[in-house]
């Protein structure tokens, strides 16, 4: 089986998140081919350099610097998605016509499918959260996102089936227009080898202190990128202790410095990012959802600060700090007393592991023999 595996170019989440899911196409002997974006295609050259990519065209998002929410984003910018979404549609027809894909995997692009060829549309973001304010408008945003869902023969959600899961009611709601399978959470070092108790690796570091007491992962789209790394570094320099800013730029290789306290990062291979983040007593970073994913792999203790405008980062905090998994913090009270403040209030948040056995392996299965 040939397939094409495309995720979305709004932050490296949509990325990281593909990584075992091709990795288990692979595993079960699939050819796979990759459609990348600039910002995305040097995170999986790294992943895997013998795969081929294709150039994919990108939605080229740029949030505003004030805090709208998502729902009143979507809908100045409805017309300009709607555009890319068919010319990706169109872009994605000719990709199966000219190298004949059997299988195209897309991970939260709305248009990115072929009628000839069988369509997976990968989300956990099933429904679109409104705030209060708005919340009379979440059914036009769900029809919206059931719409763009019916175009695709499957819907693969990263998530556990029993609800609430990690993605709450983002994941689980009530109807689903096409048939849905849960392949459980999705993450880039899920098959890297933890012991979870006391979040150090298996081998040598059990009960050693951590190097660090904030790593810090900066991600997403700027302007809200950049902002919230200053806001770190300010609040990283008050602080005691040694300190990491992980800046989540690929496309700029593998460099690092020191600004006083602060170890800085552009980017960090796999092997070497879990090695940091498990090695800090805080991680703080967006909370974005494939990072929730990633650090219920890497046993992290967090402090979540959704982005501004993104209220689907801040009901998926919310909920995590409600069931006692991990911390969150506003950007506009982000400095280093609000910090330490709730860090010491709130010092045994964790976020479940998650279980040895995952069923994407059956999904793939299913789909390979289908």
């Amino acid at each position: 089986m040939k397939v094409l595996v495309a995720p979305l170019d709004w932050g490296l989440g949509h990325a990281t998140r593909c990584i075992p899911v091709v990795r288990e196409f692979l595993r079960q002997g699939a050819q796979v081919e990759l459609a990348v974006v600039e910002s995305n295609a040097r995170l999986l050259r790294g992943a895997f350099p013998e795969l081929r990519q294709r150039i994919a065209p990108s939605y080229n998002i740029v949030y505003p610097r004030k805090a709208y929410n998502m729902g009143l984003w979507l809908f100045k910018n409805g017309v300009h998605l709607n555009v890319v979404a068919r010319f990706e549609h169109r872009f994605a027809e000719e990709l199966q016509k000219r190298f004949h894909y059997d299988l195209i995997l897309s991970d939260n692009r709305f248009g990115f499918f072929s009628n000839a060829a069988k369509s997976i549309y990968m989300t956990h973001q099933r429904r679109i959260a409104f705030p209060k304010a708005l919340s009379s408008f979440e059914p036009v945003g769900q029809m919206w996102h059931a719409a763009v869902m019916k175009r695709f023969d499957e819907i693969w959600v990263p998530d556990y089936e029993a609800a609430p899961g990690l993605a709450g009611g983002m994941s689980h709601v009530a109807r689903s227009p096409k048939p849905l399978k849960f392949v459980g959470p999705l993450s880039r070092f899920s098959e890297m080898n933890f012991d979870y108790a006391g979040g150090r690796d298996v081998v040598g570091e059990q009960g050693a202190k951590p190097r660090y007491k904030f790593v810090a992962v900066v991600s997403g789209v700027e302007p809200a990128r950049g902002r919230f790394e200053h806001l770190l570094k300010q609040a990283f320099a008050k602080i005691p202790g040694n300190h990491v800013i992980i800046q989540g730029r690929p496309a700029a290789g593998v460099n690092t410095w020191t600004e006083g306290n602060i170890q800085f990062y552009t980017h960090l291979p796999d092997a070497q990012f879990a090695d940091v983040v498990r090695n800090a007593e805080w991680l703080v970073s967006r909370g974005g959802y494939s990072t929730v994913m990633d650090m219920a792999y890497l046993g992290a203790k967090c402090v979540f600060v959704p982005t501004p405008g993104q209220y689907e980062q801040d009901v998926l905090a919310k909920d995590l700090s409600r069931s006692c998994y991990a911390n969150r913090i506003s950007e506009r009270k982000l400095n280093a007393e609000s910090l330490m403040s709730m860090v010491e209030k709130r010092p045994h948040v964790r976020i479940p592991e998650p279980p040895k056995e995952s069923p994407l392996a059956a999904a793939v299965k299913s789909v390979m023999e289908g």
